[in-house]
């Protein structure tokens, strides 16, 4: 007999940001049958999503918000999700879906099971986002054809996994499932190394004692520009991805750092050659990138188009 996967129904989301603003957005867009409750630890963060309708109810307690949720979606940064996931748990519905939107899986995995053992965990990561946060950021297109990763831990139920699947696909979303030490070490190579390179060009170009900070602002060109606006991506939530994923983090930038050394050799010397390859194929895998819907060439990369 085929059992068919447990329907979601309800969906409790907490954290109000950019994340939880966009899912709550998104599911009254193209899912609108389903209840939406959530939640934020912050009161002026709930008041402006009220008036927002992120969500359908702004509840006062995460309990409150949880009460009878079929899915309950974590949308604070990696480092808070165990304390986030004990506020809720004695309120949780028997059989409800626990899932979050972290951008690091193995510690999340286990930052929840310990919270809340034996419930149903399926982390989750929808690579998508904006350098904006908080509760006005968020717009229901957030997630169209954007790669949603599900992580499920061993044992957990086909029918649950399939039923968040399912609901993520709804938003719009594609989905893929992979194993949590491989998310994060992929999730190294494409989103946090470069994080971290920005974050560190912007800083030495602004602390350049023979350039004012408003030259670099003045005379920003298209490269720094780009590293400017990864720059300005959540502290907080950055801070706690490289504190959470920061074995696959070191593991990525030791060979990054090897491979800038080769460079600055290839550069010291004149190997032009060298140089010119390393251009050539790296000029191919942005014409990868946008052949596979991930990016475009119009201005801004489209970034505006959801205003």
């Amino acid at each position: 007999m085929t059992i068919e996967s447990p329907e979601i129904k309800t969906v409790a989301i907490i954290g109000l940001g950019l994340l939880g603003g966009s899912v709550g957005l998104a599911i009254k867009e193209r899912a609108g049958t389903i209840v939406t409750t959530g939640y934020d630890r912050d009161a002026e963060v709930r008041d402006r999503a009220t008036e927002r309708g992120l969500v359908g109810t702004v509840c006062e307690t995460a309990a409150q918000a949880v009460d009878g949720a079929d899915l309950v979606i974590l949308c604070v940064p990696v480092g808070a999700m165990e304390a986030a996931a004990g506020e809720l748990a004695p309120q949780l519905k028997p059989g409800a879906i626990i899932s979050d939107v972290g951008s690091s899986k193995e510690s999340v995995a286990q930052a929840l099971a310990r919270a809340l053992p034996g419930h149903t965990i399926i982390p989750a990561h929808p690579v998508a986002g904006t350098e904006q946060s908080g509760p006005e950021a968020g717009f229901a297109s957030l997630f169209v054809n954007r790669w949603c990763i599900l992580t499920p831990p061993e044992g957990v139920e086909k029918e649950a996994v399939k039923a968040l699947s399912d609901f993520w696909a709804s938003l719009g979303a594609r989905v893929e499932i992979m194993d949590a030490s491989h998310h994060d070490l992929v999730l190294a190579v494409t989103s946090h190394i470069p994080h971290l390179i920005a974050y560190t060009i912007v800083g030495t170009a602004s602390d350049l004692e023979e350039v004012t900070r408003s030259e670099v602002i003045k005379y920003s060109a298209g490269g720094f520009r780009d590293f400017t606006r990864i720059a300005a991506s959540d502290p907080v939530m950055w801070r706690d991805v490289f504190l959470n994923n920061k074995g696959a983090v070191l593991e990525v930038l030791g060979r990054f750092t090897e491979d800038l050394t080769a460079l600055q050799r290839a550069i010291r010397s004149g190997d032009g050659d060298t140089l010119h390859d390393l251009f050539t194929r790296t000029r191919a895998i942005r014409r990868e990138v946008i052949d596979q819907g991930q990016d475009d060439e119009r201005p801004d990369f489209g970034r505006k188009d959801h205003s």
